[in-house]
């Protein structure tokens, strides 16, 4: 009997180093590693001992003899890897992280942002030195996108928080919520009262479709939309026309598959999880029917994950709807996928989605359906969205890469609702260098550079403004663990300029302008209070969606 790794795995890796067998792969240290949809398990080499089961922060990992019927495949999908790639044992010694000497005393450092970069990164640092960190975030409540963006019907991805909550119960690390760095407190203030600021501010905004229509009342980015349904308090007021029967998804990523599932599902099945109540309640009178998941490129090409792809096979009541003339491939995609190398996840991708070709409908089921070459020309309608216009699309060659290219059919899909989904982009931060082009801040190996190219004193970033919006929740460990050697690096090396100030001046100072900071305790009455809530209506939480509502929550609800 082996173990295997399933769906929810987020490439944490915290798996890898605790297997004392060495079957766990692609390792961080391995070119596959920045591109696998998931991590492996060898089932010959696996002595069914359980040490990942502990350490995987999602619990992602089960005894094979304990798969349910939706993650059954996932015990071939682990072997087929390891087919491809023969797991060839590492028997280098591990190498143990430098600390700072003692006699340095303790190293201040502020990082700024408080969901996974952020946590990840201030974990290592605890675990690394003699450290002070404090935490800050303009939302009273901290985990980032684990909060407000991963989708309501993935519970069990967002255990990752327990993790963090459980280091972090020190007083070495301080939570200051509810307070925006540059509003509140500035970056030289910042600097003034630590040896280093880190800034883990993920990526904010979200890119356009730049086309006709696009601003049309019922035209949405996805990003909105998923935050209205997580109760992202910034969203909680925004409207969504669901009167219509069909809306389109534009891009082909897992949020789109996130947003799409939560359109089509059952809301009977979401009132069990941690949904905002007002999107419940709104779906509960959606009128959508269909959604439509367009994608420019080929079903080869899509940027969803097979995990998040095969998991929909398992959704009540929703046919997932390939038309089969959407499965023929161009010369140069039939060839990577008959080629003898080819990755196992990619085949798996192309097989679920004939598989979903091949099956017939169900009479009274809802629909989401996969179109591929195919990219919007506009949004249409006078007052609001009616539908989206789109072109079909050719894949071509060019110097071995496959492009996209317009052809001159086209088509139209009358719809209610039209949702771009279609990537995330970083926003400038005050007093720090921004490159515009990739939407990131400037930075070598998360060490800020400026103009002319040499590290900025005591300034660092990780996550997606460190090296743009790719990658899942786990791939902010590697990136933070990068990022927190070279700050650590460099203060053993005394090129940190040691802060003017302490702790009490800090919080003074935040204190006098933001009377409404959350500190640790205003956190876990929040927490406990959206507990209990959920407790008492068999759901994880019930979230406060309304800054107000949070902050007299914090306040013990006084």
């Amino acid at each position: 009997m082996a173990y295997v790794i399933t769906q929810r795995c987020c490439n944490d890796a915290s798996c890898v180093s605790e297997c004392p067998v060495d079957c766990i792969r692609p390792t961080p240290d391995q070119p596959e590693f920045a591109t696998t949809e998931m991590l492996y398990i060898d089932p010959d080499t696996c002595i069914d001992c359980g040490a990942c089961v502990d350490a995987c922060p999602v619990e992602a990992i089960f005894s094979e003899d304990d798969l349910s019927a939706s993650l059954a495949r996932f015990r071939d999908i682990n072997a087929a890897w390891f087919e491809r790639h023969p797991l060839e044992s590492n028997l280098d010694p591990i190498s143990t992280p430098v600390r700072p000497p003692k006699e340095l005393g303790t190293l201040r450092v502020a990082i700024v942002g408080a969901g996974p970069a952020a946590a990840y990164a201030a974990d290592e640092l605890l675990r690394r030195c003699d450290v002070q960190v404090e935490m800050f975030d303009r939302l009273p409540t901290p985990w980032g996108l684990v909060r407000a963006g991963v989708a309501p019907d993935h519970p069990g991805t967002k255990t990752v928080a327990g993790m963090f909550e459980s280091a972090f119960r020190r007083d070495t690390l301080q939570y200051y919520l509810n307070v925006e760095v540059g509003k509140h407190i500035t970056h030289e203030e910042l600097l003034a009262h630590h040896h280093a600021v880190l800034y883990a501010v993920g990526a904010s905004s979200d890119r356009r479709m730049g086309i006709p229509g696009e601003d049309l009342p019922g035209s949405h980015s996805a990003t909105e939309f998923v935050a209205w349904y997580n109760g992202h308090p910034d969203y909680a007021d925004r409207a969504f026309d669901l009167s219509g029967e069909r809306a389109v998804i534009v891009g082909n990523g897992n949020v789109a598959l996130d947003v799409a599932r939560v359109l089509t599902v059952h809301p009977d099945e979401l009132a069990k999880t941690d949904i905002a109540d007002h999107a419940l309640t709104a779906l509960r009178s959606s009128n959508i029917r269909e959604v439509v998941v367009l994608g420019r490129r080929g079903p080869l090409q899509a940027a969803y994950t097979s995990p998040e792809f095969l998991a929909l096979a398992h959704l009540s009541g929703v046919d997932i709807m390939i038309d089969p003339a959407e499965l023929e491939l161009d010369p140069a995609s039939q060839a990577l996928l008959d080629h003898p190398d080819v990755e196992p996840s990619l085949k798996l991708k192309y097989a679920l989605a004939e598989e979903f070709a091949a099956k017939p409908p169900i009479d009274g089921n809802k629909r989401i359906v996969f179109k591929y070459l195919a990219a919007p020309t506009a949004v249409t309608g006078t007052d609001k969205v009616e539908g989206l216009e789109y072109a079909r699309n050719e894949l071509v060659e060019e110097d071995g890469i496959l492009n996209a290219r317009p052809t001159s059919e086209s088509g139209i899909l009358p719809a209610s609702l039209v949702l771009r989904s279609i990537g995330y982009r970083g926003q400038p931060i005050p007093d720090l260098p921004f490159d515009d082009r990739r939407a990131v801040v400037p930075n070598e190996h998360g060490r800020v550079t400026g103009a002319d190219g040499q590290p900025v004193t005591g300034v660092y970033v990780s996550g997606w403004i460190k090296r743009g919006p790719r990658g899942v929740i786990g791939s902010n460990r590697i990136d933070s663990e990068e990022t927190v050697e070279g700050l650590i690096a460099d203060f053993i090396a005394g090129k940190l300029v040691a802060p003017t100030a302490d702790r009490d001046a800090l919080r003074a100072l935040v204190q006098e302008r933001q009377p409404d900071l959350v500190d640790r305790v205003g956190w876990k009455s929040i927490d406990q209070a959206e507990r209990g809530a959920g407790k008492d209506s068999g759901r994880p939480r019930v979230k406060f969606t309304t800054l107000a509502d949070l902050l007299q929550a914090a306040k013990g609800g006084s």
